[in-house]
């Protein structure tokens, strides 16, 4: 029985904040290696990206408490040194109602979500479990010039939840002396924004799947002071040690939507991703993690045997 010195002596020590990836492909760059793989994926077939942006104000907003002790009839906030804003997200509940959300909904025109017999459009999933919409037109007279047919439609993006915002100030304690600290504080977003998009779609016809429709958005943000002014902008109460800030914080979304169908592709493969293992180990052996490979060329034809 191996002691838990013995079990623990492969454990990665983690000397740096931050880490590097290892996707476990490497190629030698010898080409005769290369060989021919058959790969089931989604295509995208047209896509359209767009920027979008909003404003969110945010009035009084709490951002905690200075330390009482440093506190002080002459104590007062002096210089924003840094105004910095993130998603807020809580891993322990993906549903609670204070993280950030964007929902888009989108209407077509010249073209149909797929709905079931209750009405409910019908979905399948895509990359990370991405919801993917079916949809359909009749695409019979583009497809008669081997053309796509033209997709419109307008959107509403409801963007809700919290903002997490930390801003390093610089504050006179009651003994005068300069201070330097974070406030930290939520702002809470209830925004809508809206677009319009043309998209191609393929044959509805000449192919085994429908086209699905995919959107996905990332949000990014630029806060400030409301008025640039420490003064006007920032409220704090030298007893309590209670901060309350007033800013806006501009919303930069980027959206995109994709009509992807699914294809076959041969590509050329340099070879399956390996990860190397740690080398300290007390199991003899350890059972794969995918099928060996039984195709030409992974594997050489026994005398009698064809192609």
């Amino acid at each position: 029985m191996a002691n838990n010195e013995d079990l623990n002596i492969g454990v990665l020590q983690i000397d740096e904040p931050c880490c590097i990836a290892n996707t476990g492909c490497f190629f030698d760059g010898n080409l005769d290696d290369v060989v021919g793989e058959c790969i089931f994926v989604d295509k995208v077939y047209d896509s359209a990206t767009f920027n979008l942006q909003g404003l969110q104000a945010g009035n009084r907003i709490p951002f905690g408490t200075l330390p009482t002790s440093k506190c002080g009839p002459k104590s007062r906030i002096i210089r924003v040194r840094a105004i910095r804003a993130k998603k807020f997200f809580n891993p322990d509940n993906i549903n609670d109602p204070k993280n950030l959300t964007i929902t888009p909904t989108t209407t077509l025109s010249g073209a149909q979500f797929v709905t079931d017999e209750k009405g409910d459009p019908v979905v399948v999933p895509g990359p990370a479990g991405l919801l993917q919409f079916l949809i359909f037109a009749d695409t019979s007279e583009c497809d008669e010039i081997t053309r796509g047919t033209p997709v419109f439609g307008s959107q509403e993006i409801f963007i809700r939840g919290t903002i997490a915002v930390e801003i390093d100030v610089d504050f006179i304690d009651n003994q005068g002396n300069t201070q330097t600290t974070t406030l930290r504080g939520r702002v809470p977003v209830n925004q809508t924004v809206t677009n319009f998009f043309e998209l191609c779609m393929p044959s509805v016809f000449d192919s085994a799947f429908l086209p699905q429709f995919a959107e996905f958005c990332n949000i990014a943000f630029t806060p400030r002071l409301a008025t640039q002014s420490i003064s006007r902008d920032i409220t704090f109460n030298p007893q309590t040690g209670e901060v309350l800030v007033n800013l806006i914080i501009a919303l930069c979304i980027t959206c995109e939507k994709k009509i992807k169908v699914p294809v076959q592709l041969c590509v050329l493969s340099t070879g399956f991703c390996e990860q190397s293992v740690s080398p300290r180990q007390i199991c003899p052996d350890f059972p794969p993690l995918f099928p060996p490979q039984v195709n030409v060329p992974f594997i050489e034809l026994r005398e009698g045997e064809l192609q």
